[in-house]
């Protein structure tokens, strides 16, 4: 009996030793932190700003990795799909992972049972900007032009059923005019499609068409969140153009498969906080329109279901659908 009691005692003493050694020994080699869209977007441009200082922090590197396709739901299954053990980090954005339950029943995985959310890192809003030589300065005078020719004002997204598509759809709606979308590969080909003339109007995130703003390619009339972006703090947004229950808030935050043992979403959360907290972190990301800011992993999981929600009622209500 003894001797039985003695056996079972070291079991437990074994798989509590066990525990511990992995979280010592993670992370024990590279982390990718896999970006849904092509590079130059914004999830790709907060990763790079954000994965030095993680890997000084975990002490190994962080590569990002781009799979881009199908309105970032290539990328998220590949997260979702990978191994739970913290080496596969998922730049995930709310815009895109909450209203693809609802735009795509049949989705080969599930953004609230296939992810762990780590941390939030931070949050963007969407612009909307039109080519140089389209005679408007304001959403106001933007609407008026799209009423009296509808159907024949194009406007640009990152792809079908992305979130510059679906802020996009939602303006449309709210405005009662007739634009028509053109879906391109990605954000960066939007970009160029509106400075080059190719289409009039465009919704592109702030990072992705910043540059092409401060050349005088594109004229930018207005943002789509609540508050100003700062980058463009001169720009109103749609909500103050005539629209106040217009609102299109990207917010980033890194996931995780779900079974990856919690010891190391909290390692990984709480070295993500330390991070967005920095200086210069916070500098650059105000350069590319983003406002930096951390959040415990139930923070982040609370926002993703409000968003999935909220999306769900929107796309089913106006009628929204990926054709």
């Amino acid at each position: 009996m003894v001797q039985a009691l003695s056996v079972a005692a070291l079991t437990v003493l074994i798989a509590i030793g066990s525990t511990a050694a992995v979280a010592q020994t993670y992370p024990n080699r590279p982390i990718r932190i896999i970006d849904a869209f092509p590079a130059g977007g914004a999830g790709d441009v907060i990763a790079r700003i954000i994965g030095p200082h993680l890997s000084s922090l975990l002490g190994q590197s962080v590569v990002i990795e781009n799979r881009p396709g199908a309105a970032g739901n290539i990328g998220a299954d590949v997260a979702a799909k990978s191994a739970p053990d913290g080496y596969t980090l998922f730049m995930g954005v709310t815009v895109v992972l909450a209203p693809s339950r609802t735009l795509y029943p049949k989705l080969p995985y599930d953004a609230l049972k296939d992810f762990a959310p780590v941390g939030r890192v931070g949050s963007s809003a969407y612009v909307l900007v039109v080519h140089p030589s389209l005679p408007v300065n304001s959403i106001k005078e933007l609407v008026a032009l799209a009423r009296s020719k509808p159907g024949q004002i194009n406007y640009a997204s990152g792809g079908v059923g992305s979130g510059q598509h679906l802020a996009g759809e939602l303006f449309r709606i709210r405005a009662s005019i007739d634009l028509a979308h053109v879906a391109y590969k990605g954000g960066p080909p939007a970009v160029v499609a509106v400075a080059s003339g190719e289409t009039a109007v465009g919704f592109m995130t702030v990072p992705a068409g910043l540059a092409q703003i401060n050349a005088g390619r594109l004229k930018v009339l207005a943002t789509s969140g609540k508050q100003r972006t700062p980058a463009l703090a001169n720009v109103p947004t749609i909500a103050e153009s005539g629209y106040p229950d217009y609102d299109v808030t990207p917010v980033f935050g890194l996931f995780v498969q779900a079974a990856t043992p919690k010891n190391i979403i909290t390692q990984v959360n709480g070295e993500l906080r330390k991070v967005v907290e920095l200086a210069e972190v916070k500098e650059r990301f105000v350069a590319q329109g983003v406002v930096a800011g951390g959040s415990t992993p139930e923070e982040l999981g609370t926002i993703l279901a409000t968003e999935i929600a909220q999306w769900a009622k929107l796309i089913k209500t106006a009628g929204i659908h990926v054709n």
